[in-house]
């Protein structure tokens, strides 16, 4: 058995990163690479400027920046491929973080909701069973109240109508009473008829007809 196994390797287990650290390291690393990213594609744009200065005047110089160029192509090929790498673990790390929100946020409320069910169910039924009962109750007691006792279920209606028709008769026999009596009362008050003759009114427009036909006769002589 080696020493190791028995006191241990020295080395303490590293504790894992939380998901927000190594986002943020991931970041970081995506910023750099595309600084680098940027400065390499300006760096090729520099060296295909020389070669075309060169051309075939001077093969030598036109030939080794066209060399760097393609070296300086595959680095940026590389970074592209580094920078997408980063990219997709990154968000699969904002991914898991989100998940683990989210579920953290269910558990709360799940512990929540199961600290509001405290009630059983069978005390919830009898709780309701005993609403219905006092409910019924207190019908039966309204009911009792507002039903008369002891008045007016025994008299009977055909008594009532032969008196109410007695109770018509009597008013109309006033009513009939009351209009003879005030037949005799205006028939004593009337004026009495004046027993001498009338003035004869013929004889008067006789004269008075006979006055003016001697007035016109005097007119027209």
């Amino acid at each position: 058995m080696s020493f190791a196994k028995i006191f241990g390797s020295g080395k303490k287990k590293e504790e894992a990163p939380s998901t927000q650290d190594a986002i943020q390291k991931l970041r970081t690393t995506e910023e750099m690479l595309t600084k680098k990213s940027e400065f390499i594609e300006k760096k090729i744009s520099a060296e295909i400027q020389t070669a075309k200065k060169a051309g075939t005047k001077n093969k030598r110089v036109a030939l080794n920046a066209l060399k760097r160029k393609k070296r300086l192509e595959k680095q940026l090929q590389q970074i592209d491929g580094t920078l997408s790498t980063i990219e997709f673990q990154r968000e699969a790390l904002e991914n898991a973080n989100t998940n683990t929100e989210v579920l953290k946020t269910m558990g709360y409320a799940a512990k929540a909701l199961k600290s509001a069910h405290q009630i059983d169910v069978d005390d919830v039924h009898d709780m309701m069973d005993d609403i219905s009962e006092q409910t019924e109750l207190a019908n039966e007691i309204s009911d009792a109240i507002s039903n008369s006792v002891g008045f007016g279920n025994d008299v009977d209606e055909d008594e009532l109508f032969a008196e109410l028709e007695e109770l018509e008769q009597e008013e109309l026999d006033e009513n009939l009473l009351g209009v003879g009596t005030t037949t005799n009362v205006t028939a004593q008050e009337l004026p009495s008829v004046p027993d001498n003759d009338l003035p004869e009114r013929t004889t008067t427009k006789k004269v008075a007809d006979d006055d003016d036909m001697a007035q016109l006769a005097a007119w027209a002589s």
